[in-house]
């Protein structure tokens, strides 16, 4: 699904380039458009990027470290850092979410006054879905120090 937003975002960003540099006629929607198309392909892509072990990491120590050791870091890290965190944000977005719908809120960047509730249910799907994967990750790292092999 995000790949269709990747989509939409280089169409509409070429859209407007040209409409703006070459016709002198900049839209008013392009830039809202944008920034939710980039906001939706960045939060559906969090999951897959912790699905490849893909996201930064300061890699000081955990380069060094064995792979029994790693899961273990990777277990208390993510217990420590990784679930508090994105379960307050979460949380936090489902009532955004809700709360949009309810009020039938709109956007105010610009004169366009986009609904922001189906941005707003796009956002709260990513952390659900890059929590799901964090749950995944967690059990694969608990099997391999508890059974020393790969789930998959």
């Amino acid at each position: 699904m995000g790949k269709w937003f990747a989509f939409l975002l280089v169409l509409i960003g070429t859209y407007e380039t040209v409409a703006r540099h070459f016709f002198d006629a900049p839209t008013i929607w392009s830039y809202d458009a944008l920034c939710m198309s980039g906001g939706v392909v960045y939060l559906l892509g969090a999951s897959y990027t912790h699905l490849k072990d893909s996201h930064t990491r300061v890699d000081i120590l955990y380069s060094h470290l064995s792979p029994r050791r790693k899961a273990a870091f990777d277990v208390v890290c993510s217990l420590i850092f990784f679930f508090p965190l994105m379960g307050v944000m979460f949380d936090k977005a489902v009532y955004w979410a809700v709360r949009a719908w309810r009020i039938k809120e709109v956007m105010f960047n610009s004169f366009w006054y986009p609904p922001a509730a189906p941005y707003r249910t796009l956002f709260a799907i990513g952390l659900f879905l890059l929590l799901l994967q964090g749950l995944a990750k967690l059990i694969r790292d608990v099997y391999f120090l508890a059974k020393g092999e790969n789930l998959d």
